[in-house]
């Protein structure tokens, strides 16, 4: 029994144990069933709704990119119609000018078929024409035949004969009216161009005329007292001999009261001279060393006058064009004379005469002008040269770029090179014109020149000889050597090779005295 009641027990145990695990469990699986078929059906709904609504913007987006690529479909379309309207715009306008064209060439067709008709119609009334003329020359050669003979039974004389004698008795007479006629104008020529020459050259003279001025070969110094004169002269003669030595020249103290007299033949010399002792003076310090540093400035300051005086005659003259080179020849014309005339003031006259003669004979004032202003400059070289002066200008015009014309007028102005310009035989003339006047030159000062350059280049063909100056009118030449190339002794033997020469080659009056001179110099520099 207490078994049963165990097993009673037990099953109320198993049951309440099932009705409290498997109810709650079916339960749970009956909602969980129903949740997820609720969940399902909520969420199928929402899905629907979505996608409907999914498929409506879509519709709309549909719709709007539809509007879109129609409107764009339309303005392509419009833009198409446009183009192709443009085209075929264009294409009308073409056809009209085909059609404008083909209507020409139909005239131009038409035209020249009439023309061609005439041409026809001409060619055969010329054809007509020639066989007319034919028969009358046929009927005419008989005709004159005829009369031939009926000449030659009067006469006596055959047809070849009578010509030969009616030639001869032409040829005489036409001969001797045409020598007659030839006479005439020669003679006619001769006074007229005799007359019209004279003319043109007065008439150029008149127009140019000028100045004459002579060069001297000393230039005076003025000072404000006498006791200037003493401190140029330094102690023993010091400051005077570093100036003459430094620029060339020879000065000459005297009692000329407040006046120093520069004398030179180079007009250059005696210009740097001069400044020099003015810049000396001004500044009062007079020694050796500032000598020679003055001097070496004021040289650069004439180079670059030359310089200035070469662009400014070319401005006046108006010549333009002219070589950097040839422009400071023109300058250095200012210190040179020829015969005793200023070389700048002759090339600048013969430069106008020129021009005048070329305007009166009809040819180009410009290029006679120019080469008038440059047919001297072999007169003023850097380097001495073997040629004549004209050669040598001829030369350096060449090769400072001037025109074939313009060399051969300066080459031929002296008759040392061939003319094939009327240029050459203009500044020929001109030339003269310049140089002729009375007191224009002074034959003299130019044959004492001369021999003092001359002098001067003789010394310098020496080895070691570093500078030669001809002073005291040429009675004295003074030579500076190098003292590390030369020495004492060799000092006293150049000296007499150079005296020597200068009496075997040269005409002079007097004697010539010969000073060789050698200087040793230590320079240091105190910083």
């Amino acid at each position: 029994m207490w078994i049963a009641e165990n097993k009673t027990k037990n099953n109320t145990k198993y049951q309440n144990f099932f009705m409290n695990i498997i109810i709650p469990l079916v339960g749970l699986l009956i909602g969980v069933s129903v949740g997820y078929g609720l969940f399902r059906y909520v969420i199928n709904g929402m899905y629907k709704a979505r996608l409907e609504e999914a498929e409506h913007e879509a519709e709309v987006v549909k719709e709007k990119k539809l509007l879109e690529v129609k409107e764009k479909f339309l303005n392509k379309k419009s833009e198409l119609e446009k183009e192709v309207q443009q085209r075929n715009s264009k294409i009308q306008q073409v056809e009209n000018k085909l059609k404008q064209r083909e209507l020409g060439l139909n005239q131009r067709q038409e035209e020249i078929n009439r023309k061609k008709k005439e041409l026809d119609d001409s060619k055969e009334k010329l054809e007509n024409q020639q066989k007319a003329l034919a028969n009358r020359e046929i009927e005419l050669d008989r005709m004159h035949k005829q009369e031939q003979l009926k000449l030659e039974e009067l006469s006596g004389l055959s047809a070849e004969e009578a010509k030969a004698r009616l030639v001869e008795s032409l040829k005489d007479e036409a001969r001797t009216n045409a020598q007659q006629y030839i006479n005439d104008i020669m003679d006619d020529a001769k006074l007229t161009a005799n007359k019209e020459a004279k003319r043109i050259v007065i008439q150029t003279i008149q127009r140019v005329a000028t100045e004459t001025a002579i060069e001297n070969s000393v230039t005076v110094f003025h000072i404000d007292n006498d006791e200037v004169k003493g401190r140029i002269i330094g102690r023993e003669g010091r400051n005077i001999r570093a100036l003459e030595a430094a620029t060339g020249v020879e000065i000459v103290v005297d009692d000329t009261p407040e006046a120093i007299v520069i004398s030179a033949f180079d007009p250059v010399r005696r210009e740097v001279c001069r400044l020099a002792l003015h810049q000396l003076i001004s500044d009062g310090r007079i020694h050796p060393a500032r000598i020679e540093e003055v001097v070496a400035k004021v040289k650069k300051q004439v180079e670059e006058e030359v310089i200035e005086t070469g662009k400014r005659t070319a401005i006046d003259l108006g010549i333009h064009g002219l070589h950097p080179e040839l422009i400071r020849i023109i300058g250095k014309m200012k210190y040179r004379s020829s015969y005793g005339q200023n070389l700048l003031q002759h090339a600048r006259e013969t430069a106008n005469l020129c021009a005048v003669m070329a305007s009166e004979l009809g040819l180009n004032p410009k290029k006679a002008k120019r080469a008038g202003l440059l047919h001297d400059i072999g007169k003023v070289p850097d380097e001495e040269s073997e040629l004549p002066h004209a050669l040598y200008g001829a030369k350096l015009a060449e090769k400072f770029k001037e025109k074939p014309e313009i060399v051969n007028a300066i080459g031929a102005h002296h008759d040392e090179m061939e003319m094939s310009t009327l240029l050459a035989p203009i500044v020929q003339v001109c030339d003269a014109i310049s140089g002729a006047r009375p007191g224009a030159r002074r034959e003299i000062v130019e044959a004492y020149i001369k021999r003092l350059n001359d002098l001067e280049n003789i010394a310098m063909s020496y080895p070691g000889v570093t500078k030669t100056y001809a002073i005291q009118a040429g009675r004295e030449l003074r030579v500076i050597v190098g003292a590390d190339k030369i020495d004492d002794k060799q000092t006293e033997e150049l000296s007499s090779e150079i005296a020597k020469k200068i009496q075997d080659e040269m005409t002079y009056p007097g004697q010539v005295k010969i000073t060789v001179i050698r200087e040793t110099r230590s320079v240091s520099y105190a910083k």
